[in-house]
């Protein structure tokens, strides 16, 4: 019988030639022209999918196509036509290698227009997140049409076909004379299209403005949607009733993948399946509290120390260091892990790094590395030393817990990768480089840790997708991988994040951000579909399941070298040829990888079947997590070999037919290591909000004060809101004025307050940690303020859920009171809810008013902060916080650390600025990694 290599070898040699699998009308990897919103087809074709640029949403652009406005009266009729046209070739902007020094660099325009794009072999180098990176393989057949659509294309008296032509013998300049940079969110097609997007649980700032700007309208309840965003992991009933047209951003059973505890499970399967060595990709951990044995006795081996985290959690919540295990409390569900004791350090501070990874399909397996990354940089430098274990500021590199700190540094300008605590990869990489260290070995070894972490989960997840997911482009997945480099240069992964934070609090972030998410919104398509044919889809279409997932046996189709019944002779004589699900397949492939922009295909690529087939199926071509005895299967179902046939399709019939290959390493690296560069810098723009007038707070204060000396009340939303604006305004004070005195009485608040609305604080400073009050009050007061924070996260979410409609009786009027916390200072808010708390004997802000185990209502002192100081007395339980006491007593008494005043200054001061600087501004060191 003859092996699967060679039966797809004989399917792959009888296969159509590459334009006639297409359809004949097909332009390979042709550069859509700068002002087309419309790729892979034209708008009416089923292939069609909308284009995201990073240019339409700088600030600038809004203010020029007003000014073309007035100067024109109105925006040109034919802008359709300028916006359908997707074919031809065009000018490419090459991509900026930050490898050369900036002064020589020459962007002229002369010089810039005279690359133009030919040969196959260029197509990588001309790659990139910025507005000109966008190919397009073509378009398709065209199908029913929108009225209003139709209409307007019918009044300019062009057709496609013939606007084709045009576009292919027209003259460069005369294309770049009606180029429509910045057109009007109305003409484009997603707006005339009425295409729609639908967020539930997901932080919304950036994808929101790139939704709006491209045209897209969002919806919410039952409404229909073309694409999903959520935060959290889908409901099987929502993935049934996908329509082919719809885009959803998480696979399901994708938990496997981002929950820490299935994450180390899954690998370690793979680690006793297929050997350690090969999936050495994580330090050793335990699952607590079912194998606090197992982690004992590697104690008693290996000496500690081993970092806590909880088995769902993120942003460093929860995550602490021990040096034995008898620290970690038994009725914790977390994972324990070794403690990499020799991070790479930059000037050192130690590092790890976020790459964003893009999984479009299981069943092929494709995924994609976005070309720039994130490099998160501790606040205090890294010393192993155990009395400095328990700062997470030295030892984690979460953003969300170093920005608390007062040595923090942001980056102000886009173009400073490397200035300040983060980075961009590319700037590590070159950093790295420039220190004569091995930076293609280790971008190769972080590409095969991504690659295998997705083997481990991959067995379970697509058995989800043949269960669930009704078609093959419904789903797709970012994952936030979080890698810490050790000084040995060998990359060790921390963590998978199902909902990669999108946060931009810095021009750097929006950079890196807005180019990742405009290019992954391209690449993955969301179809350019008419109503009409939305409705189509929406009325008649009937579930199915994909077979691209498996298909039932036909009797007219060729069995796979499992099947019995089939002679060597009789499968070597006839050879069927590429069925359309197949075809399908590869053309899906090819028209992402033209749409890839800034990301980077790492699986499959010319040499993936000759480093991985070991890890899959022989027959299936799916990565096996389980013995050959488990994974048996006596289902109906003809396997097909989709990884199998990718590889070959791509890379050894392209070879045999005479193509260049690209997507190799080499290419890869340099797209690794070059530059992000946008056309201009994004600008979101500060928020607008009406300046807070100290006199209009006081005079607000003192009529909404008689109203509740009247007998009116707060309600529980108006409670809820002035609590959370005190909170914050405590700790934006804690972060610019820390006192320890205030510090002490939030750590007591925090602590009773655990359990309340979901909120489990982390273990505090005094817990399990004697020499905790070594740590000087700068690292004190991010890790309370840290604390705080995301008590405040957990505490606004669940005060969305109340609503106020319209004035009760008896209550202080809405539009009084959402004036006076518009100008409410913290004494305000402090003089407010004194008052209330008071005279009422309640407090709404922390419990229903009807609710049960509610404590009784302490008396608030009069005088400044009277409120802060009574917040440990009004949390339920009443905990013991003899300990905090006795930390902040035992903090003030070792003079060593603490100066009188209350302001603790280390005895190592170091440089705030400098010792993060930029190249430019001193030689950074390194540490030397081992040979």
């Amino acid at each position: 019988m003859p092996s699967s290599d060679a039966f797809y070898d004989g399917r792959i040699n009888n296969m159509p030639p590459t334009d006639d699998i297409f359809g004949g009308r097909v332009k390979m990897y042709e550069k859509p022209l700068e002002n087309s919103w419309i790729t892979s087809g034209h708008l009416g074709s089923k292939d069609a999918v909308l284009v995201f640029r990073t240019s339409i949403l700088n600030s600038r652009n809004s203010e020029l196509e007003e000014s073309m406005k007035c100067d024109n009266g109105s925006s040109s009729s034919n802008s359709l036509n300028i916006m359908t046209s997707s074919c031809g070739y065009d000018v490419i902007e090459a991509k900026v290698l930050t490898s050369l020094p900036k002064s020589n660099i020459n962007l002229s325009n002369s010089n810039i227009n005279k690359t133009l794009k030919s040969p196959k072999k260029r197509l990588h180098e001309s790659l990139s997140s910025s507005d000109n990176s966008i190919y397009s393989d073509g378009c398709d057949d065209h199908i029913e049409m929108d009225g209003d659509i139709s209409k307007s294309m019918s009044n300019d008296n062009v057709s496609i076909e013939e606007e084709n032509e045009a576009d292919v013998n027209e003259d460069k300049d005369n294309d770049h004379d009606q180029i429509d940079l910045f057109p009007d969110i109305s003409e484009l097609p997603a707006s005339k299209l009425k295409i729609t997007y639908k967020f539930h649980n997901s932080e919304t700032k950036l994808l929101k403005r790139i939704f709006s700007q491209h045209g897209l309208k969002e919806v919410e309840g039952e409404q229909n949607f073309s694409i999903l965003w959520t935060g959290v992991h889908m409901k099987p009933d929502i993935l049934r009733n996908l329509t082919p047209y719809q885009r959803v951003n998480h696979f399901p059973r994708s938990y496997e993948l981002t929950r820490k505890d299935r994450l180390y499970k899954n690998i370690e399967k793979m680690q006793h399946l297929r050997g350690f060595k090969h999936f050495d990709i994580v330090p050793q951990s335990f699952v607590l509290p079912l194998e606090y044995r197992d982690l004992v006795s590697a104690h008693n081996k290996y000496r500690g120390p081993w970092i806590v985290k909880p088995n769902a959690s993120s942003r460093g919540r929860g995550i602490y260091i021990v040096t034995s295990p008898e620290h970690i409390p038994t009725d914790e569900q977390v994972l324990v892990s070794k403690y990499i004791g020799n991070p790479l350090c930059i000037d050192g501070h130690k590092c790890d790094i976020r790459v964003y990874v893009l999984v479009t399909s299981f069943n092929p397996l494709i995924i994609y590395l976005y070309e720039e990354g994130l490099v998160r940089l501790a606040t205090v430098k890294y010393d192993k030393n155990v009395e400095n274990l328990w700062n997470p500021c030295m030892h984690l590199c979460n953003y969300s817990i170093n920005k608390y700190h007062s040595d923090y540094i942001k980056s102000i300008d886009a173009g400073d990768e490397d200035v300040g605590h983060k980075w961009t990869l590319s700037a590590l990489l070159r950093h790295l480089k420039n220190q004569k260290c091995d930076t293609e070995k280790l971008m190769s070894n972080i590409e095969d840790l991504i690659i295998k972490s997705m083997f481990a989960c991959a067995q379970s997840i697509n058995a989800a997708c043949r269960m669930f997911v009704p078609n093959g482009n419904n789903c797709f997945e970012l994952y936030g991988f979080d890698i810490l480099i050790d000084d040995s240069l060998k990359p060790w992964l921390l963590e998978i994040n199902l909902s990669p934070s999108m946060g931009i609090d810095s021009p750097l972030d929006t950079k890196v951000k807005a180019s990742l998410i405009t290019d992954l919104l391209t690449l993955i398509g969301i179809p350019a579909y008419s109503p009409m044919m939305r409705s189509h889809y929406d009325t008649k279409w009937t579930r199915y399941k994909n077979v691209s997932y498996g298909r039932r046996t036909n009797s007219a189709d060729p069995l796979s070298n499992s099947s019995h019944g089939y002679s060597k002779k009789k499968q070597s004589a006839k050879v069927a040829p590429l069925t359309a699900e197949e075809q399908r397949i590869l053309k899906n492939v090819n028209l992402q990888n033209a749409r890839r922009g800034g990301f980077v295909r790492i699986f499959p690529t010319d040499d993936s079947m000759q480093k991985y087939s070991s890890f899959l199926d022989p027959v299936t071509g799916i990565p096996i997590s389980t013995s050959p005895s488990q994974s048996q299967s006596f289902s109906m179902i003809v396997p097909i070999n989709y990884n199998l046939l990718l590889s070959n399709y791509l890379y050894v019939k392209q070879m045999k037919d005479g193509y260049i290959q690209d997507n190799t390493f080499p290419e890869r690296m340099n797209q690794y290591e070059r530059a992000l560069e946008t056309g201009a810098p994004i600008s979101f723009g500060k928020k607008k909000s009406t300046p807070k007038s100290q006199e209009e707070g006081k005079k607000l204060r003192q009529q909404v004060r008689k109203l509740i000396e009247g007998g009116s009340e707060l309600t529980q939303l108006q409670s809820r809101q002035a609590f959370g604006l005190y909170l914050e305004s405590i700790l934006k004070r804690l972060t610019q004025e820390p006192k320890s005195l205030h510090e002490k009485l939030i750590l007591k608040f925090l602590s009773g307050v655990s359990g309340l609305s979901g909120f489990k604080a982390a273990p505090l400073l005094f817990k399990n940690n004697p020499m905790s009050f070594r740590i000087i009050s700068k690292d004190r007061t991010a890790m309370v303020a840290k604390l705080l924070g995301d008590y405040l996260e957990t505490y606004n979410r669940d005060t969305e859920a109340f609503i106020d409609t319209f004035d009760n009786f008896g209550m202080i009027p809405i539009s009084t009171f959402n004036e006076f916390l518009s100008h409410a200072q913290e004494t305000d808010l402090e003089s407010i809810l004194t008052l209330h708390t008071n005279f009422t004997h309640s407090m709404p802000f922390l419990y229903n008013r009807c609710g049960s185990s509610v404590p009784l209502t302490p008396p608030i002192p009069a005088g400044l902060h009277g409120f802060l100081k009574a917040l440990p007395t009004m949390v339920a339980g009443g905990r013991d916080n003899s300990k905090i006491d006795g930390y902040y007593k035992n903090t003030i008494e070792n003079k060593s650390d603490v100066n009188e005043g209350g302001d603790e200054t280390p005895s190592n001061t170091q440089p705030t600025f400098n010792a993060i600087g930029s190249s430019k501004k001193r030689t950074k060191s390194i540490r030397v990694p081992k040979n």
